[in-house]
């Protein structure tokens, strides 16, 4: 291991013994292991200040739910703050946020550090969120029930792209959205599965032609079932043959 320092993640929570779940596993839970990343789990119940360690209340307007408080909330990323010192980007895991995808994963990998807080119920009182200037990411267009698994979606799609996680950097480099398109079809042994042949060209060892296959195949699927990707690549080659 090299001597950089470890990118480093924090994270709010009611449930701290979800983690780090499966972020103890495979190739995030080895370079957790070997420290190219460090993990630290704040309970928010730790931060309430009644006997019955009470982070949630009725939301004003009423309707059905709760609402984790702010000055609970607010203690608890403060103590983040003053254990772990501010994070680079500081994040709440919510449905109405920013679409996580590939650009802003990066972004969040090349920051020193991160701070996520999850939500539980109906959500975190909004002056929270404004007075600690949280950004708000999703995850995608659906609900969970909390923050929690939203959270590892991100750190794992964070700690793959750091230095020394994942082993062969051509894997990197052709995996889907690198370059704007999903990624082609993957074949493996044996030759002839359930009378399905591997497509004769991958077999062929013309380099060339098999690139060429790849790259048709992930423009067919990326423009059949992302259209939205594949608009966004067009524009891209257009500008690039002006260029």
């Amino acid at each position: 291991m090299s001597n950089q320092k470890p990118w480093f993640a924090s994270t709010l929570t009611i449930f701290p013994e979800m983690f780090p779940g499966p972020l103890g596993l495979s190739l995030a839970g080895k370079a957790l292991k070997e420290g190219i990343w460090k993990l630290e789990t704040l309970d928010i119940r730790a931060f309430a200040s009644d006997k019955h360690a009470s982070v949630d209340d009725t939301p004003y307007g009423g309707g059905a739910g709760m609402v984790l408080r702010p000055d609970v909330v607010d203690a608890a990323i403060r103590g983040a703050d003053a254990k772990f010192g501010k994070a680079a980007r500081r994040i709440y895991l919510s449905p109405r946020g920013r679409i996580l995808d590939q650009a802003l994963v990066k972004e969040l990998a090349a920051a020193p550090s991160v701070l996520l807080l999850c939500g539980r119920y109906e959500g975190v009182d909004q002056r929270v969120i404004d007075a600690q200037g949280l950004e708000e990411i999703s995850v995608g267009d659906f609900v969970l029930a909390g923050g929690e698994v939203a959270a590892m979606t991100l750190l794992e799609a964070c700690v793959r792209l750091l230095t020394g996680v994942v082993g062969n950097a051509a894997t990197m480099e052709e995996e889907s959205f690198t370059g704007g398109l999903l990624e082609y079809p993957h074949y493996t042994r044996p030759a002839v599965w359930d009378g399905r042949e591997v497509p004769e060209v991958l077999v062929s060892g013309h380099h060339e032609k098999v690139r060429v296959w790849r790259q048709t195949k992930a423009e067919e699927i990326t423009r059949q079932r992302r259209p939205d990707l594949w608009n966004k690549y067009e524009l891209a080659l257009k500008k690039k043959v002006k260029e």
